[in-house]
């Protein structure tokens, strides 16, 4: 089929319409399609988070909020806020750095931009399926910190160079735990994929890595706590403390510069609600059999069937998203903000810690359970081979890891098999279980009752 849909990415489809020799051009336009793509979704996303914000808001304080601009509920509120923003006067104090102070609202945007460049959206659906894909978005969101560091420090204020530097203590601090929380899983599953972290967890409800050991269920509650805190949310908005600091790190902004810093932290309320998803809430499975039963064979037929399963995927990511951003607006409005040294003191003498207690919990569990009951998870499917990600269940070519009976298991043969040599050389001796097809490398593989291992077939 010569269709996009049917390609198994945007550079292959343009490829095949090129020679070789201006292939490289089929990828320089593929990076900008999705790079379009994530903008899109990154521009629109603050709109419909600042709008919910105000009505949210407004609930909570016993208001309506936005209810004139757009129609009943305020729809176009945010959107005539942003024509205002763009039409006011861009000014830059007289004792600012003016290359610094320009340059730090777009420092901000783009590290929050390229967060979303390798969130899965739904199966296949990523602009860039990386091996590292979760550091990469730890790392470039920690990039972020350094706009807002740039831009107090620049401004020519001492309310907002106190802001910046609350604003890297803080993050600087919280991104330790922040971290450490988001390998529990990844521990748990051994990829830093984010596609083959959501592969993983598709299937029943009991799949989510959220269900999957007391350790992983901690460590998504301390993973959103410190994800709040990393994204300058209250109670932990202490950067822009208005009542100490006026505005902190962006008081001398206005106009549209202004403006990036919010549209930048909206979309990042958004990237750790998705890393969050992705890790521990399975990403686009909707968890109630939908995956085996319907999207997957509408996948695997390709074209329209394809498009409708990955939309509706992304919706389902996308919703997750959505309801951890609105328990980040909930908090916002109901507790009141802590001071900046109980701020500190809470991720260093308690989330520190406890995240700490959590990754070395994770690396036992296994042992606990294989003790216990023989296999080294309480979950069925979640066994998954790497070259079976994202088939049917149904398709994977596995069984539950489970010891054989002591009595079938034979006793190990002392003979040896003579092994092939290079020319020259004498030849050498290999146990006869290696002749046979058993892998070697793995100690109990003649033990164990294993089909279908990346290194080798195991027979038994």
């Amino acid at each position: 089929m010569s269709s996009v849909l049917a390609a198994s990415s945007i550079a292959e489809f343009l490829a095949g319409y090129l020679d070789n020799s201006h292939s490289a051009w089929a990828y320089v336009v593929a990076a900008l399609i999705h790079a379009g793509l994530v903008l899109a979704f990154f521009g629109v996303a603050p709109l419909v988070y600042i709008w919910l914000e105000r009505k949210v808001a407004g609930r909570i304080q016993d208001r309506l909020g936005p209810t004139r601009v757009g129609g009943k509920f305020g729809w176009l509120q945010t959107l005539a806020d942003g024509v205002k923003l763009i039409q006011k006067e861009d000014l830059c104090p007289g004792a600012a750095d003016q290359f610094m102070f320009r340059m730090s609202p777009y420092l901000v945007f783009v590290a929050s931009f390229a967060a979303f460049m390798v969130l899965p959206w739904a199966d296949g659906w990523i602009s860039q399926d990386l091996d590292i894909g979760l550091f990469f978005i730890l790392a470039i969101m920690s990039l972020e910190v350094m706009g807002v560091i740039f831009a107090g420090y620049s401004s020519g204020s001492k309310w907002a160079l106190f802001g910046g530097m609350r604003e890297a203590a803080q993050v600087v601090s919280y991104e330790i735990p922040m971290a450490i929380c988001a390998l529990v899983p990844v521990t748990a599953l051994g990829t830093l994929s984010m596609m083959e972290i959501s592969h993983m967890q598709a299937g029943p409800l009991l799949n989510w890595m959220v269900f999957h050991d007391p350790f992983c269920f901690v460590a998504f509650f301390v993973y959103f706590i410190v994800a709040t805190a990393s994204v300058k949310r209250a109670p932990f908005d202490l950067a822009e403390a208005e009542s100490e600091l006026v505005a902190g790190f962006h008081t001398e902004y206005s106009g549209i510069r202004w403006s990036y810093f919010f549209m930048a932290e909206y979309a990042s309320m958004f990237a750790v609600s998705g890393i969050a998803t992705a890790l521990f809430l399975g990403g686009w499975s909707t968890g109630i059999g939908l995956e085996e039963s319907f999207l997957n064979p509408l996948r695997a037929s390709g074209g329209p069937g394809y498009l409708l399963a990955n939309i509706f995927g992304a919706a389902v990511f996308i919703s997750k998203g959505c309801v951890l951003v609105f328990v980040q607006m909930w908090v916002r409005w109901t507790l009141p903000r802590l001071r900046i040294d109980q701020v500190m003191t809470t991720c260093l003498k308690y989330l520190l810690p406890i995240s700490c207690a959590l990754f070395l919990g994770v690396t036992l569990w296994p042992l606990l359970v294989f003790k216990l009951t023989g296999r080294t998870t309480l979950v069925d499917s979640m066994n998954v081979m790497g070259s079976d990600l994202g088939k049917p269940t149904a398709d994977r070519g596995y069984r539950p890891w489970t010891p054989r009976p002591a009595s079938e298991i034979p006793e190990a043969p002392a003979t040896v098999a003579p092994v092939n040599a290079e020319p020259g050389q004498p030849e050498t001796e290999k146990p006869v279980e290696a002749a046979n097809g058993v892998d070697v490398k793995h100690p109990e593989a003649a033990r164990l009752n294993v089909v279908g291992v990346s290194e080798g077939k195991v027979q038994s």
